[in-house]
């Protein structure tokens, strides 16, 4: 569709916002060169379409209610490449952040309903050619931004454990589908802990890769420094299976460092972790809202670790205590001005846009934007707040401290091979009702993230894994390790699981509800 010219009155609206005290005459002198300049859009949008792919035809469901235990599906569909690879035989559920060609998405949100997009993202690319079955779009939080499962338009994600409580989020479809087994294995996406969070509440294994580690071309943005992609599977091996399939370089996405090794995931976990050393962050615990029983289970969980050969002590890293206050001003105002302002993608990056998904959900916002969850609303308040009156500096500022921040746990990792703390310093809460106020609903999104956030803004690599029951439901101990040594992380966590005996899983493991 061409571009609309701009009359005058339009022009002068421009003017007016950038304060560029232009005359009725300076308009009207101005009016045939915007006209001019602007024919070039005409011809992007020419040659964009004799380039731009079509989406294939792929069958999808919206499931039923009776079909949809936990309401954890947003769509069900069965999508496979047949072959053989590693995941030859092994149903996949994906985020529904993440784009499957001709398949709904919605991310949780009314802003994206009704899209479809006409690309696979990278990992999904990456998954079919290795045998899997896409089994469907995975509800998750409305644009992902909230660790409970209570904020999705389509009604909150019910935990397998007990279903009047959260699944923790973002990604609570994903681990709903994995703890019961409806699926084999699912992917999250994690800016915050969404896919460390709902892990630990769910009982299941959650691992954010390294920052770039996991090619994020597909995915719905967030926040470009904070946006991970990653397994989330019931067994650490099946982690490392996942990973060993989507990790790589595609060449698309900027958050990928050029010199990027992938390393053997699988093979790392034969390796013995026998005498490696384990530092337990003492700021880990004992958080306002700490529970003594997840401490107490996480702590146990190490001694388990140090049962199995492995050397454990604790460290104490000042620096963890402002890790979510550093992510709370990157996530506000780096939210505010890329998901929202930019439409999601933003600009000033070299890698794969979605033209569509860009205008879709910019005119869909932007047409109600009463629409957004309260979590995003409070975010935008903040936000912009911040933007207009201080102009950045916040933001920047954030980002400069991040570098320190990134050393403190860099020093520690220095000494230490890992870093283990409790994922959550709460178990799963209960879901809150439809009518609940908004403080319920707004403290019930943010009250997890403690321990989370902060490996999100230093891209550090971070594994959920579960450390034990505690009143019936699981609680998680995260596992944190350097930069680009997954491998590491993972050797730990199988070593636990092995020690552990394995994880537990709810009585609803068969793939059917629990109620």
């Amino acid at each position: 569709m061409p571009v609309q010219p701009p009359d005058p009155a339009a022009i002068a609206k421009v003017a007016e916002g950038y304060g560029l005290g232009l005359s009725e005459d300076d308009i009207k002198s101005f009016s045939p060169m915007v006209h001019g300049l602007l024919a070039s859009w005409d011809a992007v949008e020419e040659l964009y379409a004799q380039t731009a792919p079509k989406a294939p035809e792929r069958a999808w469901t919206r499931p039923s209610e009776v079909d949809n235990p936990f309401n954890a599906w947003y769509v069900t569909c069965s999508v496979s490449e047949g072959g053989e690879g590693p995941l030859a035989g092994r149903t996949v559920a994906i985020k529904d952040n993440t784009m499957v060609a001709g398949v709904p998405m919605m991310n949780g949100s009314k802003t994206v309903e009704g899209f479809t997009p006409t690309r696979d993202a990278t990992i999904i690319t990456r998954l079919l050619a290795a045998g899997a079955t896409i089994a469907g779009k995975a509800v998750c939080e409305d644009l992902c931004f909230s660790g409970g499962s209570h904020t999705t338009r389509t009604g909150p994600v019910c935990n397998p454990w007990d279903e009047t409580r959260s699944t923790g989020g973002s990604s609570s479809g994903s681990a709903a589908l994995v703890a019961s087994g409806v699926v084999d294995v699912a992917t999250g996406g994690d800016q915050g802990g969404s896919i460390r969070m709902p892990a630990s509440y769910s009982g299941i294994v959650g691992h954010k890769p390294t920052h770039g580690l996991v090619p994020y071309t597909g995915a719905f943005p967030i926040e470009q420094t904070i946006d991970h992609v990653g397994p989330m599977t019931r067994t650490v091996a099946d982690a490392a299976l996942v990973l060993s399939v989507i990790a790589g370089r595609d060449g698309l996405d900027p958050r990928q460092p050029a010199d990027l090794t992938v390393d053997d995931y699988v093979g790392a976990l034969a390796r013995s972790a026998e005498g490696l050393r384990v530092g337990v962050v003492t700021e880990g615990f004992g958080h306002p809202n700490s529970d003594p029983g997840v401490d107490d289970a996480v702590r146990a969980a190490t001694e388990t670790l140090r049962g199995a050969g492995l050397a454990v002590e604790d460290v104490s890293i000042p620096w963890h205590l402002h890790g979510a206050k550093i992510w709370d001003v990157i996530a506000t105002e780096g939210a505010t001005a890329q998901m929202v302002d930019a439409n999601g993608y933003g600009l000033n990056w070299q890698g794969l846009y979605d033209p569509e998904l860009i205008e879709h959900y910019g005119n869909q916002w932007r047409a109600d934007a009463s629409q957004f969850s309260q979590t995003v609303q409070l975010v935008l308040l903040a936000g912009k707040y911040a933007l207009n009156t201080y102009q950045g500096k916040h933001y920047a500022m954030a980002r400069n401290l991040a570098l320190e921040l990134r050393k403190a746990y860099d020093e520690a990792l220095s000494r230490y091979d890992v870093l283990v703390m409790p994922t959550t310093p709460i178990q799963a809460s209960v879901i809150p009702p439809v009518d609940a106020p908004r403080e319920e609903v707004i403290g019930r999104a943010l009250e997890m993230l403690a321990n989370t956030a902060t490996f999100d803004v230093t891209g550090h690599p971070g594994c959920s894994v579960p450390a034990g029951l505690v009143n019936g439901l699981p609680t998680g101990m995260m596992i944190v390790g350097k930069h680009f040594d997954d491998a590491t992380v993972l050797r730990v966590a199988n070593t636990f699981e092995q020690a552990a005996g394995g994880f537990p899983a709810p009585q609803s493991a068969d793939g059917g509800n629990s109620s």
